[in-house]
């Protein structure tokens, strides 16, 4: 395989589409560094694994010799991006956007190299842009056409209010790789869209159109919804060590492969060769260890991540819990889902979802010695934990 082929099949790695895939291999037999740009609006303060997914694809490109241009949307902050919205995002104020970027770029540059990384904020092109101009780029797109996307459509139908500025969001974004004039823009399976807006203006303005690369969202700890700090299912790169790697360890068996794929740099075939071992009867916690271990020593260097190793296996395997832990089935029904209130209730862990509400809000409920703080919480079919409420009532507990 050529040096072109194994830059391909390293991009490709993980990702959901590549438009094009054919103007991606011309751009790359170029044979200059090209301009990799991702857009992040800092809605929040901390960066969880969900945002890694694309941060990752980044440093690949960077291995590979490419500039990247992580963008930070102080300016797109304050619209709220749409995107998968059933209402309308309350927009932040410059003091939140400001003070959430300085905690990203304290963040990024764990996974990132500092010298082939240009941080740019799209204030830098967007205040100047003024009403005029925002004007004349409102001209470029068609109202028709912004309801072709998905969320824009159901909300229409639906007669939810979609306000004017929110149209301009796709836009502003676009113009975010005009200024930038990017090779290529990442972005996840939901911005498809707007990343197709850019491709579309950068025609227009005369640029060569940017490939556009979609990345898979990443599933939370309850394996079913996306990963997101307000659903308690996260997994943040500041976590401390041993809150992060047995936050790992309680990831499904099954959803441990995807994790390996989108937040690992091993190479596909060793990860291949551990899921025939598993198939052949080893036992996946001991491939979830290198998992944790990785993750962990990504953002707190090897020495954490092995004492945080030593301190999970301590817990769980060294007489820290008790011997003679009841196992259990419980159904999940239908939907695939129980709510970690009744699934406490139907185990017998609590006598009513009240009180397991309460012992969640108190801190006293544990999934695998990580402690709960969300009562909202979902538990999926197919996996299996360790669930602990207060000090002496435990089980483990497999959801069919």
């Amino acid at each position: 395989m050529d040096s072109l082929e194994r830059s391909l099949a390293l991009i490709r790695r993980g990702t959901e589409e590549i438009l094009l895939e054919e103007a991606l291999r011309k751009k790359l037999m170029q044979g200059r560094p090209l301009r990799i740009k991702a857009g992040f609006d800092p809605t929040a303060p901390d960066l969880h694994l969900g945002h890694t997914v694309l941060i990752n694809k980044l440093r690949q490109f960077q291995d590979l010799g490419h500039e990247v241009l992580f963008l930070i949307g102080d300016f797109t902050g304050m619209i709220g991006d749409p995107t998968g919205k059933s209402a309308t995002r309350k927009p932040l104020s410059r003091e939140d956007i400001q003070k959430n970027a300085a905690t990203y770029q304290d963040q990024i540059f764990r996974i990132l190299d500092p010298e082939r990384t240009r941080v740019v904020f799209n204030s830098e092109w967007l205040d100047e842009l003024g009403a005029a101009g925002l004007i004349q780029l409102a001209a470029q797109h068609t109202v028709a056409r912004m309801l072709e996307r998905d969320d824009f459509s159901k909300r229409y139908k639906s007669g939810q209010p979609i306000a004017i500025h929110e149209f301009l969001y796709p836009l502003i974004q676009g113009y975010d790789s005009v200024a930038l004039k990017a090779d290529v823009e990442l972005g996840g399976t939901d911005q498809k869209f707007n990343l197709l807006v850019g491709r579309q203006l950068q025609e227009l303005y005369g640029q060569e159109p940017q490939v556009v690369i979609t990345l898979p969202i990443l599933e939370g700890l309850d394996g079913v919804q996306k990963m997101s700090k307000s659903l308690g299912n996260y997994i943040g790169i500041a976590d401390p060590p041993e809150e992060m790697f047995g936050k790992v360890m309680s990831v499904s068996d099954d959803l441990m492969w995807r994790y390996f794929e989108l937040l690992s740099f091993r190479d596909m075939s060793e990860i291949d060769a551990w899921r025939r071992s598993v198939e052949e009867g080893a036992n996946p916690r001991d491939i979830k260890f290198e998992l944790g271990a990785e993750l962990v020593s990504r953002f707190h260097g090897a020495e954490q991540a092995g004492k945080a190793r030593e301190a999970f296996i301590a817990r769980f395997q060294r007489g820290a819990l008790p011997e003679d832990i009841h196992v259990l089935d419980l159904a999940c029904g239908e939907a695939g889902l129980l709510p970690i209130a009744n699934l406490l209730k139907d185990a017998q862990l609590v006598a009513s979802t009240s009180e397991a509400i309460r012992m969640i809000r108190q801190g006293a409920v544990k999934i695998d010695g990580v402690r709960v703080d969300d009562a909202q919480l979902t538990c999926a079919a197919g996996s299996e934990h360790i669930y602990q409420v207060g000090k002496r009532r435990f089980a483990r507990i497999r959801l069919v």
